[in-house]
């Protein structure tokens, strides 16, 4: 009987019959957006870039600013990277969400890309490892960007989720 409600419910969140529509609500992309605190976007930006190899597609800036402020907000940065899009923005007062996100970044050289990323201005957490099993089952490592928010970047193992069924 639980498993029916919950059916019942998820199609009432997901536009379906139940709720009298005919057409179930359907989402092309997900972007993580994140709020950066102190009017640090642009920096935020500008290290997703050096750090990670981000391109930066579209920005919105804020039409109007407050007298302590030097420069206008940024409403919203899009940054690509891979095939990845992302938001960053400058917390426009105490009401936007600032919270914790951990981003995973898939590659082919773990030790570079952390280099890379400390170089830019991230910290490391802890060592790079090589994993054993759940979803990181190869070399491993983390880090901290400047703005709190953490980077998981790892390489998977040779052959894993490379192979043809069989």
């Amino acid at each position: 009987m639980a498993q029916e409600n919950v059916a019942i419910v998820d199609a009432e969140k997901n536009g379906g019959v139940e709720n009298g529509s005919s057409k179930a609500v359907t989402f092309y992309a997900l972007k993580p957006h994140l709020v950066i605190p102190g009017s640090k976007a642009n920096e935020a930006v500008l290290f997703y870039r050096d750090a990670f190899g981000a391109d930066e597609l579209k920005r919105a800036m804020h039409p109007k600013r407050k007298a302590e402020q030097e420069f206008l907000l940024i409403l919203s940065a899009e940054l690509k990277i891979g095939s990845s899009v992302f938001l960053v923005s400058d917390q426009a007062n105490d009401t936007d969400a600032v919270g914790s996100a951990v981003f995973c970044l898939e590659t082919d050289d773990v030790d570079r890309s952390i280099n890379k990323a400390v170089a830019a201005g991230a910290a490391i957490i802890g060592e790079i490892t090589e994993g054993e099993g759940g979803y990181f089952d190869g070399r491993v490592g983390k880090v901290k960007d400047p703005y709190g928010y953490i980077w998981t970047i790892f390489a998977p193992a040779e052959g894993c989720g490379n192979d043809e069924a069989v």
